[in-house]
């Protein structure tokens, strides 16, 4: 069960995505805590993302940044001026950006779809410096930085030189991170100099073994939204990982190769599968789940998965059926034990139920029979009470009959 799923942890240095070095850390589905992982998730979380127009609520926090502009303004410089420095990214002033050099102009901003170079400076709101990349590389739009970078540099001019403050919920979040170090529900200050802009390179050219690289990169992204619960962000990743293993080949590639692209596609669906699970999206799960084992029949993590998928969508006989399989292929596998066993349990009742339920709408059968046998055994028992009675009458007629003949 080598699948290398979610892997633990905040996003630590995930967020370098082209890099072309793999992150080199075991994952939690790699380490066979894949099931009970998946099982000790809080069921009563919100699964989904709230959209980018809402606004979180609460006061934002001083931010010294902001004061030292307010503070080298023109002594008649009225307040009003101060939002017109601040462009309100997202109108709900957690994610703001300001332009400390110009760049090359509107016409040089960069598109969704193509690798940027930035220089970036991470500040606490207290001015303390978590980490400083001279040449962090990714794709614009694909999620593989914080969401209040990838949203702000599509702002930037080229050579533009910005400060942006964003709020806890478009960087780290409630968990913060270990690397760099920031504490949970921390604002962050960004400090983002555009370097360079270009297209992405043509995925049919792309020699097999760079397009491995890019899909587990874009894969192990997927991993870090599912860990901190964005799980829609985790399928989105997922799926552009799906879309690289998928693009046709202009190039030659081996043997080998193919079946590690193809190792590479069943785990980037089985981990869809998981994201889509968490939020309730069955029918999209069971297709993830069906596409995996078109590949790979015996794949555990995946018969475990379309099992679920079934049980929550009510077909129980079938869930119980892929349930046994996966069973079979692990047989000391004690969640897969544990969820069979639950739900053979909940079938039973609900066949209990149904029964009960049946009983209830048709009378009970087992009295009316009772009831019906009563019946015909004194209708029985009342005709041969009759018929005897009626011979007796007859014979003591024909004995009359007899003794008067021969008196």
């Amino acid at each position: 069960m080598a699948d290398g799923e979610v892997v633990s942890g905040s996003a630590d240095n995930q967020e370098v995505a082209p890099s072309g070095k793999k992150s080199g850390r075991a994952s939690l589905l790699d380490s066979g805590e894949d099931f009970e992982m998946l099982e000790d998730v809080e069921e009563d979380v919100d699964d989904d993302l709230p959209p980018l127009e809402d606004a979180g609520g609460g006061k934002k926090k001083n931010n010294p940044t902001k004061d030292a502009s307010k503070a080298d303004a023109c002594p008649d410089q009225t307040p009003s001026a101060e939002p017109e420095e601040w462009l309100d990214v997202l109108g709900n002033g957690q994610l703001r950006k300001k332009v400390l050099e110009p760049g090359a102009g509107p016409d040089s901003r960069p598109q969704r779809g193509q690798n940027v170079t930035i220089h970036l400076k991470t500040s606490l709101t207290d001015g303390t410096v978590v980490e400083e990349l001279p040449n962090l590389s990714f794709t614009l739009g694909d999620g593989d930085v914080l969401q209040g970078l990838d949203l702000t540099v599509q702002l930037m001019e080229m050579g533009e030189k910005a400060l942006i403050e964003a709020g806890a919920k478009y960087t780290y979040g409630a968990l913060g991170s270990s690397t760099p170090p920031v504490p949970p529900d921390a604002d962050l200050i960004l400090e983002v100099q555009l370097l360079s802009a270009g297209d992405a390179p043509d995925l049919e050219l792309m020699p097999p073994s760079e397009r491995i690289s890019l899909a587990n990169r874009k894969r192990e992204r997927g991993n870090v939204h599912y860990q901190r619960a964005d799980y829609a962000f985790a399928v989105n990743s997922y799926g552009i990982a799906l879309q690289i293993t998928e693009a046709s080949f202009r190039v030659d590639i081996s043997q080998q190769e193919e079946e590690e692209l193809l190792d590479m596609k069943v785990r980037c669906l089985n981990n869809m599968a998981a994201a889509q699970l968490k939020l309730d999206h069955y029918e999209a799960a069971l297709r993830s789940c069906v596409s995996v084992l078109a590949h790979q029949p015996d794949n555990v993590k995946a018969l475990f998965r379309k099992g679920k998928v079934l049980a929550l969508q009510g077909k129980f006989a079938e869930a119980i059926k892929t349930l046994k399989g996966a069973l079979k292929l692990e047989p000391s596998n004690k969640t897969i034990h544990a969820e069979l066993s639950k739900l053979v349990k909940k079938h039973s009742e609900e066949k209990g139920a149904e029964q009960a339920m049946y009983k209830k709408m048709l009378g009970n059968p087992s009295n009316a029979s009772v009831q019906k046998h009563r019946a015909k055994s004194s209708w029985s028992l009342s005709w041969k009470w009759l018929f005897g009675a009626t011979a007796v009458a007859i014979g003591g007629v024909a004995l009359s009959v007899v003794i008067a003949a021969r008196n």
